[in-house]
């Protein structure tokens, strides 16, 4: 994991005159791109006739990608703390853009279940990390207003 050493939490030490608030922003950012689960309800009708069935079963990829936010920031909170905000939010983004591949083969495939393990199981664990890591460094970054850092 050489090629990957640049992630260390060593490496993410901020160096003298660095301003907190260039954090908020970048955690805006990878907030609104992981608040794109969210958006299911606009294509939801197209996966509906895509693969011939009901709204239920459509929406139990929704169900299952929410359920693993939650399930993976509780388990993974204390490794996020450990590794730092740089390791945490790559390994995000891997989880978040495999489960899109994962979620893209079922469909191309006509696979629902590839979708259930794509875009739900997988991308619902990028989604509880990526949510997690820019909550909490944002808490420590500011400290002294946790209202600002929490939302």
């Amino acid at each position: 994991m050489a090629a990957l050493a640049f992630l260390d939490r060593e490496h993410t030490v901020a160096g003298p005159g660095f301003s907190r608030w260039l954090i908020p922003p970048a955690a805006l950012a990878v907030h609104l791109c992981i608040g794109q689960a969210y958006a299911t309800s606009v294509y939801k009708n197209a996966l509906v006739a895509h693969f011939d069935t009901s709204l239920t079963a459509i929406g139990v990829i929704f169900s299952i990608a929410i359920v693993m936010l939650g399930v993976s920031a509780a388990v993974m909170g204390t490794w996020v703390d450990r590794v730092g905000p740089r390791k945490a939010m790559f390994a995000a983004a891997c989880f978040w853009a495999s489960g899109f591949l994962v979620g893209a083969l079922g469909i191309g495939t006509d696979q629902l279940w590839l979708v259930y393990l794509g875009y739900g199981f997988i991308g619902g664990i990028g989604l509880g990390i990526g949510y997690i890591s820019p909550v909490s460094t944002l808490i420590k970054w500011f400290p002294d207003r946790p209202g600002l850092a929490t939302g």
